[in-house]
This record gives structure tokens, sequence and C-alpha cells, in this order.
């Protein structure tokens, strides 16, 4: 029974070798179907490219058109330092920027999702930081009587909002609302270039446009209308550094640069790590190049033939191994017997 199970069981693997051998050892021409099938991926490949290439295209041109059609001027592209690839912030226009912030927006305008302690090791040292935030008042609580009560700021404090709410801002601005500047930025198409357009863009309206009470022509903002005044003006504010004019162009710029970080506080330990990244990547691609070639290039040489010869020789071979093995075994069992027939 054993034997026939052995014979069953080289014949199933000698069906099943014979039938890998004529499917795959073979001549890359006498795949059936190879180059029909590769062609036909190609031409799927070159439709789907010239179908993304199109929609592309046609996304950029109904960009383009709603720009032209817009009712206000594109900002004028600016020089900002920061933004080389491996260029940083500068903290000194930080630093001024929030300057400007604090005696010119924070009166109308909120920096919700900015704290004190962001500060610290941007444009300030913790003791000023923590100065900064002791200027303010807090209302806190409750307390163990149930009861609010004020308190200085601290670090971990937000910056205050101007207003209570929503409804009060709307009451205070003739119904529009100030929008919050933490990432004002980044909210608006042309990012620093429009915020710096806009403050320093005021000027008289053309004939015929007629503004309403309150408002004031800007001809960057949609519409024309802005319910902002001109904010940003000559010495409007006083810089700690004598050597830095207080000009409008130098107040715009400073009080973007701030804007900038506060919708990216990461800027640049992004741009850090990617000096990190690129370095440590152009040397693992090396190691990996080098070991690639090392490791694959004995799969990528070798060559399978089939040679009946071989087959042969090797079929003789395991034959008497397991002829070998079995006489072996045999010879075990014959002794055990004669063992148990002297004990007997």
């Amino acid at each position: 029974m054993a034997n026939k199970f052995r014979s069953l069981n080289s014949n199933l693997f000698q069906l099943a070798r014979s039938s890998i051998q004529r499917t795959w050892v073979r001549p890359r021409t006498s795949f059936p179907g190879r180059g029909s099938g590769f062609s036909g991926n190609r031409k799927l490949l070159g439709a789907l490219g010239a179908l993304t290439g199109t929609a592309g295209l046609l996304i950029y041109a109904l960009e383009s058109s709603v720009d032209a059609s817009s009712d206000c001027v594109h900002p004028a592209h600016q020089h900002w330092n920061h933004k080389g690839l491996l260029s940083a912030l500068d903290k000194e226009s930080v630093r001024r920027g929030y300057t400007v912030y604090k005696e010119v927006c924070s009166s109308c305008h909120s920096l919700q999702y900015m704290a004190y302690r962001n500060l610290v090791g941007v444009c300030m040292t913790e003791a000023e930081a923590k100065a900064e935030a002791e200027a303010i008042t807090v209302r806190d609580g409750p307390n163990e009587e149930g009861e609010y009560y004020e308190r200085p700021g601290k670090l971990s404090d937000h910056f205050p909002s101007p207003y209570a709410n929503e409804e009060a801002a709307r009451s205070a601005n003739n119904g529009s609302y100030p929008p919050d500047l933490s990432y004002i930025v980044s909210a608006r198409k042309g990012g620093e270039d429009y915020v710096f357009s806009l403050l320093t863009g005021y000027c008289d309206p053309p004939a015929g446009f007629a503004l309403r009470d309150g408002l004031y022509f800007n001809p960057y903002f949609s519409g024309g209308a802005i319910a902002m005044g001109k904010v940003v003006d000559n010495e409007v504010v006083s810089f700690e550094d004598p050597n830095v004019p207080a000009s409008a162009a130098q107040i715009a710029k400073d009080v973007c640069v701030f804007l900038k970080w506060t919708s990216e506080p990461e800027t640049d330990e992004r741009r850090l790590l990617l000096i990190k990244v690129t370095l440590i990547s152009a040397f693992l691609i090396g190691i990996s190049y080098y070991i690639k070639r090392f490791k694959w290039s004995t799969l990528k040489s070798r060559k399978i033939f089939f040679i009946p010869e071989l087959e042969a020789q090797a079929k003789r071979e395991a034959e008497e191994v397991a002829k070998a093995a079995r006489k072996a075994k045999e010879q075990e069992c014959n002794k055990c017997e004669n063992q148990n027939e002297k004990k007997d």
C-alpha cells in the first residue's frame, strides 16, 4: 500500500513539474499572447495619461477664466526672504509683526489658535512672553465657591479676543465680522502677497463706483468695498530697532511675516527636517543600490534550462537513496525480530 502511494505521489510530482516547465521554462517569444497583452496595457496606460492631461488642462483653463472674470485686482508678487527652499522666517520681522498686530490689528481681529507660549524661542524669550501674557486679564473659574474671577494671563493662555461673541463683533463693525487671523495667510489665495496688497492698496474709488456708508474702496478686495479702513500708514507704530523705518510698506511686510508664522508655525522645523531627510536619503540610496546589485545579480543573470539527462540521473539517484533507506529499515526490523526471539 505504501509503495502505491509513493508511486502515485511520484507520478503527480512529475506531471506538475512537466506542466510548469512547459508553461514557464521556454523562450520569451514563445509565450502565447504576450505581445498583444503588453500592447493592450500600453494603450490603456496611454489613454489614461491622455485623459489625466486633458483634465489638468481643463482645470487650469477654468481657473484662469475664473481669475480673469474676477472683479478684484490680482496682488503683485513680492520678494519674501522666507520663500526659499532652505530659507527660514526672519525672527526679527516676526517680532516686529507681533508689535503691529498688538497695537493695530488686535483691536478688531483675534488670534484664537495662538497661545503666548508659542512666542517663546521664536521672537521672544520666556520672560518676555510671560510679561506679555501677564499684561492681559483672563476670566477664569469657577473657584471653590463657584464664582468666576479674573486673573493675570499665563503662558498657556491664548491670545484674547477683542469681542465677547460674533454678535458683538458685528455690532461694532457695521454688520461685518472681522475674521480670525490665525490662518489668514494660508486661507487666502496669494498668501502674503494678498495680505500685503490688501493692507497697502487703499485708494480713492473710480468714477461711478458707489460706496455705502462705513465702507472703503480697496481694489484687492472682492467687490472693491471693504468694511476695514486703512489701518497701516507711516509711523502708526514704533519699532524697538531705530534702524528699521516704520513706513507703511515695512509695517505691512512685518505683519505679513508674523501672520505667515501663525499660519504655519512649523515652517522652519519642516525645512530643517527636509535637509536631514535629504542627506540621510542620499546616503541610504547609495547603500540600497549597492545591496540591490549585490543581492539580485544572481537572480537577474541566472538561466534555467531543462536537461532530460540530468533529470534521469536525479531520478536514479533518488531511487538508489530510497532503496538504501528501505534496505536499512528492513535490516533494522530483522535485527529487532532476532532480539525478540532470543528473549523468548
